[in-house]
């Protein structure tokens, strides 16, 4: 059941993926053309701001999964209930204080951006604020039950919902937009979706998985072993935050609107280039912490990382080498004009990412052996100086003065740094790791240089010819990375669930 769930997890993930990716190449640009770069601009601003507050998870969603992974191991049934118990009295906490702070951040908008917006600009964001506020402050004691659902393995049920979603969320924005709506519009559904997706959530815990709650007193020694789980995943949360909000809350405040919303597209298409990865890590954090918990070798957990990271790396150098070549003219035919800068922002995210990215699993090695301090206590002081050099660059040049900012950032701590720490403390093998992600980087290295040469003698103007190029480099790419640089087991693993889909049988 564990297997077939996490094998489909994988599958229904990647699913997603595709469905988002698909979404998001037809419903933004009509999104961008509807709201204009302003609006868009205030929707990305107002929403990266309120993301500040999702920090006051305190990284409390992994503990949960961790340690309900952890009991069930071993068989700890009451001490589930008795920590289900615990974060949901936590949570609500949580959540009054998450009101209080959003109202500081409405009372003070005119002072924060009151230099670059227009009265009615101040005035929408100051209602998405609002609006935000309680979705955020509702979420918090009700992402418990999400957490049970993926530490319970259950993930087939969990991604149906997120498809639902998904398509859902999309018509109703589409129907609205056309309809004359804008970005308080978009807050608005995205907080009845999320409510909808929360109730659903508890609903599953209570019938399906039968879990309980138990309210008794407070277990002191294990919060605070929790606390100081958490702690180091929250520093992280942080981090993530100065890497990917602050750069638009900052360009709000020197540059405006305008600015934010080229930057913004270029986050949205580097979150699309992330999610192509997390797909295979995010349903790994149960199964490690089950074999933390039963002292499994590390050998087993170091292939399970080289494993994962050349799946990840087989799909993400696709993304990253068409990218590379077409990406230009994608921003030009995607977005259209304005969001010339993006494609530069982009490709500075794309590369410092690809590290990170295929290395992710061992983040999810890190939490369930309960050993992020070290990471943690480096991307703080490296985001700092990102923060930094950000707020310099951006005065002087704009959106990419960011990008550039956070880059070196990601590529210093995640490309160097990380390991050296993984190989040295973790006892991972990343000499072999990278000799097998080199050993699949030729056909990626060879085809790019290529298609650049070749793309001297053709003038891709029009979307169908873009089209075209597209499905030629694809071609081309997809037999010979399949041939060259998968190992015979890796296609063997993508090919049996194909089969088994067009049998008709469970995965």
């Amino acid at each position: 059941m564990a297997v077939s769930q996490l094998k489909s997890g994988v599958v229904l993930n990647y699913f997603i993926i595709g469905l988002q990716t698909l979404v998001g190449l037809l419903y933004t640009p009509f999104l961008l053309r509807m709201l204009g770069q302003s609006e868009y601009g205030l929707y990305s601003l107002v929403a990266s701001v309120i993301g500040y507050l999702t920090i006051m998870d305190f990284g409390f969603g992994n503990a949960v999964i961790r340690y309900t992974a952890k009991y069930r191991a071993e068989g700890k049934v009451e001490q589930q209930y008795s920590l289900f118990g615990m974060f949901l009295k936590i949570y609500c906490v949580i959540g009054v204080v998450a009101i209080a702070f959003g109202m500081v951040l409405y009372l003070n908008v005119d002072n924060l951006f009151g230099g670059t917006m227009t009265a009615v600009e101040l005035s929408e964001a100051k209602i998405m604020m609002l609006i935000l506020t309680f979705n955020l402050a509702i979420t918090f004691p009700f992402s418990v039950f999400g957490s049970i659902i993926t530490s319970y393995e259950d993930f087939i049920f969990q991604k149906m919902v997120q498809i639902v979603r998904i398509v859902l969320n999309t018509v109703v924005m589409i129907c609205l937009l056309k309809m004359g709506y804008k970005a308080i519009a978009m807050v608005v559904v995205q907080t009845v979706f999320n409510l909808m997706t929360l109730l659903i959530n508890a609903f599953y815990c209570k019938y399906k998985i039968k879990i309980k709650f138990v309210f008794g007193k407070i277990n002191w020694s294990l919060l605070k072993e929790v606390s100081i789980y958490s702690f180091w995943i929250f520093l992280n949360v942080i981090i993530d935050k100065v890497y990917w909000s602050t750069g638009q809350f900052v360009l709000g405040a020197v540059a405006g609107t305008v600015a934010v919303a080229v930057f913004a597209v270029a986050i949205r298409l580097t979150f699309m280039y992330m999610s192509f990865s997390t797909a295979i890590a995010s349903v790994f954090l149960p199964r490690i912490s089950g074999m933390v918990a039963k002292k499994c070798p590390e050998k087993e957990i170091s292939d399970i990382f080289i494993r994962t990271g050349r799946l990840q790396y087989a799909v993400l150098s696709f993304v990253l080498s068409g990218f590379v070549i077409f990406g230009r003219r994608f921003i030009a035919l995607w977005a259209g004009p304005g969001y010339e800068d993006s494609y530069i922002m982009t490709l500075l995210f794309f590369l410092a990412l690809l590290i990170p990215m295929i290395q992710n699993v061992g983040i999810t090695i890190l939490q369930a052996r309960n050993q992020m301090k070290f990471r943690s206590l480096m991307y703080l002081a490296i985001a700092a100086l990102s923060l930094v050099a950000q707020i310099v660059l951006a005065k002087k040049f704009g959106g990419i003065g960011c990008a550039v900012a956070i880059a070196g950032a990601l590529f210093l701590g995640t490309g160097l740094i990380m390991n050296v720490y993984y190989h040295v403390k973790q006892h991972l093998d990343i000499v072999s790791f990278w000799k097998e992600i080199l050993k699949m980087s030729v056909v990626p290295l060879v085809l790019t240089l290529l298609s650049f040469w070749a793309l001297n003698y053709v003038d891709i103007n029009s979307l169908w010819m873009f089209l075209i190029a597209v499905l030629v480099y694809s071609a081309l790419y997809v037999p010979l990375f399949w041939r060259l640089s998968l190992k015979a087991s890796e296609r063997e693993l993508i090919l049996r669930p194909l089969r088994k889909l067009s049998r008709g049988e469970k995965l």
